[in-house]
């Protein structure tokens, strides 16, 4: 039975690890007949169930990645089978079962039982070490170098799937796979927390990390599909970035100018904290890109203004602001919230501080 994965620019790198993993695995653009597997998130999911539901091929349907994970019942209306968290080894091991005929035994999914969704109980979590995060002979993209969070914001996904303790690939295993790439990119909640527990920088574990990969590569860390929290940012790890990268910007997760709404939202970090790392990175020659949203549950006006003022003083530095709307995903803590509207005043000015080029992304309701 074959095992064909769909795939998307939004769920490359969920694929790139899956796939290897998977023998006579295969790349395909829509339903084909054997076992189909889609990895996807919230933004995604309303597509992804219209295609399946207009599916009329001879398939077996497996749903992964964070809206499954948090919404298996959902997804069961539409899946024959979900994998709920880290599909490293639930999912071998569920295609291996479902062509042996016995595939509920599977730890880690969730299935329709008599019109119930059971679950089967939560793995171990995952070493990485044991598993690439792609094969070039099948997909490639960033290397995974750290999974989980023992931070507990509010509107993210990332600890409810991969928990609170954070792990991390070795400096030499991450550098067998940048030997393949020439510009090396990585996939972190928080890359200079990398070799940490996530409460602090251990700038030691990231030099390592950094000296191991092979001469040639254009190393880029701190960057997008990564981002740094503003209380890591440091002289040491700058100097790091500045002695090993390439890279010429930061991106650094703010999400608000206003204190009130940081607390509220148990982000962990102040205000103060932000501008500090705005001006690390501006004495080092690196243009901070800052991540804000607007529309948290319970922002206020004045927060939306104090925002703003925070926006228009990075720009007033150099920065440049990659701008979001709030929205409620499942499986957080503020899953149930309801979005603050964003004030006219708001919108005219974050548009005309777009017209700058120094503001991309939403900041309302789409």
């Amino acid at each position: 039975m074959n095992v064909n994965f769909k795939w998307n620019k939004k769920n490359n790198n969920s694929l790139a690890a899956l796939m290897p993993l998977i023998d006579g695995a295969q790349l395909v653009e829509g339903p084909t007949k054997g076992i189909m597997v889609y990895s996807f998130a919230t933004a995604q999911a309303d597509e992804v169930f219209r295609e399946v539901k207009d599916a009329s091929t001879d398939s077996i349907f497996i749903a992964g990645g964070p809206h499954p994970s948090a919404r298996p019942k959902e997804c069961l209306k539409f899946f024959d089978y979900v994998v709920i968290g880290e599909g490293e080894e639930t999912l071998p091991e569920l295609v291996r079962s479902i062509r042996e005929g016995n595939s509920t035994d599977v730890e880690g999914i969730a299935y329709l039982k008599e019109g119930n969704c059971v679950y089967t109980g939560k793995r171990p979590d995952v070493d990485l070490d044991k598993y690439p995060p792609f094969s070039n002979d099948l997909l490639m993209g960033a290397i995974e170098i750290s999974r989980g969070c023992p931070h507990n914001c509010g509107y993210c996904q990332t600890p409810r799937l991969f928990g609170h303790r954070m792990r991390h690939r070795h400096p030499e295993v991450v550098a067998e796979y940048a030997g393949m790439m020439r510009d090396v990119r990585f996939v972190s909640p928080n890359a200079f927390a990398y070799g940490s527990n996530g409460i602090r920088p251990e700038p030691d574990k990231v030099q390592a990390l950094l000296e191991a990969i092979p001469d040639g590569r254009r190393i880029f860390f701190g960057t997008f599909p990564s981002e740094v929290r503003p209380e890591f940012v440091t002289e040491e790890m700058l100097g790091l970035v500045k002695q090993y990268c390439y890279n010429t910007s930061l991106s650094l997760g703010a999400q608000s100018g206003s204190q009130g709404v940081l607390d509220q939202i148990s982000r962990g970090h102040g205000v103060d904290e932000v501008k500090h790392a705005i001006q690390l990175c501006l004495g080092y020659e690196l243009t901070p890109i800052i991540d804000v949203i607007f529309g948290l549950p319970g922002e206020t006006l004045d927060d939306q203004n104090d925002t703003l003022d925070l926006i228009r003083w990075i720009i007033d530095n150099n920065g440049r602001i990659h701008s979001h709307y709030f929205t409620p995903l499942p499986g957080t803590l503020l899953e149930g919230s309801v979005p603050s509207p964003v004030s006219r005043d708001v919108k005219k000015s974050m548009g005309r501080l777009a017209l700058s080029g120094k503001v991309t992304g939403v900041w309302e309701f789409k």
